[in-house]
């Protein structure tokens, strides 16, 4: 990954969350800071939170209903209407990176929506130079770290805006 761009001088944004409220206004804060063309590379073991911090963005960007997000991981990919497009990706049943080119993403991540990879760290070569990645780890029943890295200086942009915006944050 040489040629990723990378945003060394923006140091991860690392928060803990107690509980799906918190998680939640961390997806309507972030929703308030994406463009078209964003992407948002998400990580973390099986329940970590993936997909509900998904519906907690979807929300913020106006979705009617939020409960018609669901995990995309038998369909690989759903598309959303909201203020900006959404489309999210699953990547866990995928056996090669190659799979995940198939679905045609490039030319999702090139539109006007917003695009969302779970599982991404199985698919992070098809992914585009800059990008969003969040990690989501569980750390009790309800509690997750979360960590947000900025890849690229529009991402960078995004990053501090969040960082302004949660005040318990860690960097």
């Amino acid at each position: 990954m040489a040629d990723r761009v990378t945003s060394a001088h923006v140091h991860p944004l690392v928060m803990d969350v107690a509980n799906a409220a918190e998680t939640a206004a961390l997806g309507n804060r972030l929703a308030s800071a994406l463009f078209p063309g964003a992407l948002i590379a998400l990580s973390g073991q099986l329940g970590a939170g993936k997909t509900f911090l998904v519906r907690a963005i979807a929300e913020g960007l106006g979705i009617a209903d939020s409960r018609v997000v669901t995990s995309p991981t038998f369909v690989l990919i759903q598309e959303y209407a909201a203020t900006l497009p959404m489309y999210h990706f699953d990547a866990y049943r995928l056996r090669t990176q190659a799979e995940f080119v198939d679905l045609g993403v490039h030319e999702y991540f090139e539109g006007l929506g917003v695009s969302f990879v779970e599982w991404a760290d199985r698919v992070e070569g098809c992914l585009p130079r800059e990008h969003l990645w969040i990690s989501l780890e569980i750390t009790g029943s309800e509690t997750r770290r979360v960590e947000i890295k900025a890849i690229g200086e529009r991402y960078a942009a995004i990053l501090e805006k969040l960082r302004e915006m949660t005040p318990h944050a860690k960097s």
